[in-house]
């Protein structure tokens, strides 16, 4: 699905899940590295929590304790440099791109505002000025209204 919406890998960030209960004797490290589908935003494997750990209400900080010490015993995974592994990772690159994004489409953003805000403003000076708020200044209006008809 991901090939796509974004054929060049440009745009996905591989997300590995329930990377604990692969089969023994595999792992995910070739593709958390990158090397069976390329995406230029990587891939980070997480540990979700088990079932097991939600009926028992076991707290998100206790299961990414969990995550963390899975991660550092394991034969593989305990190899891996920063940034391919855990919960963590994947909200800090989430974060940073989230940040980009809006760092980068802010501008267009803005211009377009001004553009619909000025827009608005030539829409409400054609309409003529505002209606009074006051009851005083209702009577005024309908006053002079009343006198231009006669």
């Amino acid at each position: 699905m991901a090939r796509q919406c974004d054929p060049k890998g440009v745009r996905t960030i591989g997300v590995i899940t329930k990377i604990d209960i692969m089969d023994r004797g595999t792992d995910a490290r070739r593709t958390l590295l990158g090397r069976e589908v390329p995406l230029r935003l990587g891939y980070v494997g997480v540990k979700n929590r088990a079932q097991e750990d939600i009926q028992n209400q076991i707290p998100v900080a206790a299961a990414i304790e969990k995550e963390q010490l899975f991660f550092s015993a394991h034969p593989v995974y305990s190899t891996f440099p920063p940034g391919y592994l855990g919960i963590g990772t994947l909200v800090a690159k989430l974060t940073r791109i989230l940040f980009t994004h809006i760092r980068h489409n802010l501008p267009a953003i803005m211009a377009e505002i001004r553009a619909k805000a000025k827009e608005t403003q030539d829409d409400l000076k054609e309409l003529g000025p505002p209606m009074p708020s006051g009851d005083q200044e209702k009577l005024h209006l309908l006053w002079n209204m009343a006198t231009d008809v006669v």
